[in-house]
Parts: structure tokens; sequence; C-alpha cells
């Protein structure tokens, strides 16, 4: 599995809903410029439509007056704003050289076989969707990973078998393990 590159893809021309348009009057109303308000509008476009595609992009730029390359160039640094479709739960394992010295590489490799995921990094089951990623802030914590918007330090084989379980209980409609968003080994 390799990060997968941001995927020049498009499901055609989007329109933001009038109760969108009128909540992004709000936004820019906290801004000096609307430049300001790429990463908000990212944010709502992506709990709209799953994922951010060209044609979001396009109409982001065109919302803020901007070019859709300023859209994508934000978009693309950020590992939060997905690029392409994924599975319900989207694991980013960091390995950037504090979570590669202590074993970022192994927790990758345990997922991989453990998730059964292909090329693309998707799990057969449709829960998961594992990539690579550049840091996620949490070097004194290393290994770690984000799996959707909750952080797992410290990761170990053992702690990670134990996050896929809970999340798999979790997907069939039980109480997951431990839902604190920011989970570590003890």
């Amino acid at each position: 599995m390799s990060s997968p590159a941001p995927r020049a893809t498009s499901r055609g021309p989007r329109e933001w809903t009038p109760e969108q348009a009128a909540e992004i009057e709000k936004i820019l109303g906290r801004y000096p410029t609307k430049q300001a308000a790429v990463m908000p509008l990212l944010w709502m476009a992506q709990d709209a439509w799953d994922w951010i595609d060209l044609d979001i992009m396009r109409l982001i730029g065109r919302t803020l007056e901007i070019p859709p390359s300023q859209v994508h160039a934000v978009a693309s640094f950020y590992t939060m704003f997905k690029k392409a479709p994924t599975n319900r739960y989207l694991i980013q394992v960091c390995h950037t050289l504090s979570c590669a010295l202590v074993g970022a590489e192994g927790i990758v490799t345990h997922l991989e076989a453990k998730l059964k995921v292909d090329e693309h990094g998707n799990s057969a089951d449709g829960l998961f969707t594992l990539v690579r990623v550049e840091c996620l802030a949490s070097c004194g914590s290393a290994p770690m990973a984000q799996v959707n918007e909750h952080f797992y330090e410290r990761l170990t084989p053992a702690l990670v078998d134990a996050v896929i379980e809970s999340l798999r209980a979790e997907a069939k409609g039980g109480a997951p393990v431990n839902n604190s968003p920011r989970k570590e080994a003890d």
C-alpha cells in the first residue's frame, strides 16, 4: 500500500444549497478576506459531499473569487481533507521521521495484514481505508495514527488490534471499547 496521490477526479458540477449559501455568508463575515475562508468551506463541502473533488474545488474557488489551484493547494496540504472516496474509517498512519524511528512501518505492515487491504488501501469489508501520511503533530508519542478525527498514540500491534476490534464492534452497532478522542497505550 502506498500513499495515494490526490486524484484528479470529478463527479460533476456542484452548487451550494440555499442553506449552505446562508452559512457561507456567516463564515465570510468572520474573516478579513474571502480567501481566508478556504478551510471552513472545504470542511463544509466535505461534510456535504464526503470528499473533495475538482468540481468542489472549482465551486469553492468561484465562491471565494480565487483560482481553483489555490483551493487545491490548501486541500492537498492538509491530510484531513479527503481527495478520494474512503471507507467508513480512514486510518492515517504517520510515517515521517519521529514515527519512522520508533516503528511506524511495522504498524503499517501489521495493519495491511490485519485488514487485508488492496492496492488502494481499502479493506474488502468496506470498513477501512489505510494510508501513510506526513506528520500528524504527535512526535513525542510516536508511532501514531489518526482514525477519522481520533488520534491513537504510542501504537503497538496489540493496541492496533484493540482499536480495529473496537471499530468493528462499533460498525456492527456495538459500543466502542474506548471512544476517547485521544488514545494511547499504557
